[in-house]
């Protein structure tokens, strides 16, 4: 739908009737993957896709990684992680290690130059978003937050 057609959520607050489900599932939808998609294409480093920034984001959250480890949680098969580690590490982002107790297995980290990627793309959309929000009036975003806590009620399983 495009912008200047779409329901505000100002209508909402000025008494209208509440939307039925399936257009509000539908709008809802739509805004969520625009806004995730304008944040993902925010890096610090172009270079990277997604798939690639999302692996070395792992590892700066969760530590090092078998390259297993790093397909099974990124719901990839392995040949395409070793792909994937291949380019983070030509790039200098990752640092291979060997495995302290396994010696046919490798540990995958973030080198210092992968973790500041990671922070500064943070950094990034933080402050992206930051600015788009204070540009809503107080009311807007007392809704956003709002709306926040319940989305997040909406996707815990």
């Amino acid at each position: 739908m495009p912008p200047e057609t779409a329901p505000t959520r100002s209508a909402s607050l000025a008494g209208t009737a509440p939307p039925t489900v399936e257009p509000l599932a539908v709008e809802l939808r739509v805004s969520l993957l625009r806004t995730a998609r304008k944040l993902r294409a925010m890096k610090s480093n172009d270079e990277l896709s997604d798939g690639q920034f999302s692996v070395l984001s792992h590892l700066v959250v969760h530590g090092p990684r078998t390259p297993g480890e790093l397909a099974e949680a990124e719901h990839v098969r392995p040949p395409s992680m070793t792909r994937t580690i291949a380019v983070l590490a030509e790039a200098g982002l990752v640092e291979r290690t060997d495995h302290p107790v396994d010696g046919r297995q490798v540990l995958i980290s973030a080198s210092a130059a992968g973790v500041r990627t990671v922070e500064e793309t943070r950094a990034q959309r933080a402050a992206w978003l930051s600015r788009r929000l204070a540009e809503l009036t107080p009311a807007q975003r007392a809704v956003l937050a709002e709306a926040s806590a319940i989305l997040r009620t909406v996707i815990s399983e």
